[in-house]
């Protein structure tokens, strides 16, 4: 089966969706339409399509068409719970560093369900929080995990092992995989990782601090950041862009490489250097 996984905030009325089930069902292939971003009823969904829950046919697809931008995608790899089921992305956003095809290039979609593409491996992050000493919390990430003051400045701490990397007071931190390099950590002055490398990227967010560089660090290591006397400053944990939970003093992040893997698959023979030289 092969899911069609579109944001209809997007895809507007599910045209590219309805194109999608068209082609591919004159050619054979099974589908179903597993919306991202919006339930079943809503007034964003067209009411003549029937839906399905990725999660719940997640096991049964050999393919999922991802019509949207990078945040669809994270939302569907989010749904897929570790799974290891390759995703083609279409891009319907703005910079679309993980899709593989533009609209215009949509025709493509039946190459890419006969099995005519490659793919490319993407690290990803196992994430708990402790809290006096017990993990509390745990998740798993493709972009990054960030810890975020809610609008004041908190104080961090970041060790490498056992080893103290940095501390600072700032509005937050960030942890990212090579794929998410291109996302927040970009955005917050980190560096561009070419997405198939095997590291972690902690990229300072504003801090009060001229000292407080990012630092790329080697997969096989363990990153673990403290949140430094909040008192009755607030803090929390975003997973992927998702706010998952609030966070006291003294708690602490701790990612390792996962090994779960997410699937990107790529079609054409453009780079990830001349993507990224078109998109920024």
């Amino acid at each position: 089966m092969i899911a069609i996984c579109p944001n209809p905030y997007r895809d507007a009325d599910l045209d590219y969706s309805r194109r999608a089930m068209e082609m591919l069902s004159k050619e054979g292939f099974a589908c179903a339409v597993c919306p991202v971003f919006a339930a079943e009823g809503e007034d964003v969904l067209p009411r003549d399509i029937s839906y399905r829950r990725l999660e719940e046919i997640g096991d049964d697809c050999s393919l999922l068409i991802v019509i949207g931008g990078d945040g669809t995608i994270l939302s569907v790899v989010r749904a897929l719970r570790g799974r290891s089921i390759p995703v083609l992305g279409i891009n319907l956003g703005t910079k679309g560093f993980m899709t593989a095809l533009e609209a215009e290039d949509f025709d493509n979609i039946l190459s890419a369900a006969r099995g005519s593409y490659r793919i490319s491996e993407r690290m990803m992050l196992d994430v708990a929080i402790e809290r006096g000493g017990k993990v509390i919390y745990t998740d798993l990430a493709l972009n990054d995990a960030v810890i975020h003051g809610y609008g004041e400045c908190i104080n961090i701490t970041a060790y490498c092992c056992d080893d103290k990397m940095t501390g600072y007071s700032g509005d937050g931190v960030i942890v990212a995989t090579p794929t998410g390099s291109t996302g927040y950590s970009m955005s917050a002055g980190g560096p561009i990782v070419e997405p198939e490398a095997e590291a972690f990227i902690l990229t300072p967010i504003c801090a009060h601090s001229i000292s407080a560089k990012p630092f790329v660090i080697g997969a096989q290591k363990t990153i673990s950041i403290k949140t430094e006397k909040l008192h009755t400053r607030r803090a929390y944990l975003s997973i992927d862009g998702n706010s998952v939970m609030d966070l006291s003093s003294g708690d602490r992040m701790i990612v390792r490489r996962s090994e779960h893997r997410t699937m990107m698959v790529r079609m054409g023979d453009k780079t990830f250097f001349e993507t990224a030289y078109e998109k920024l």
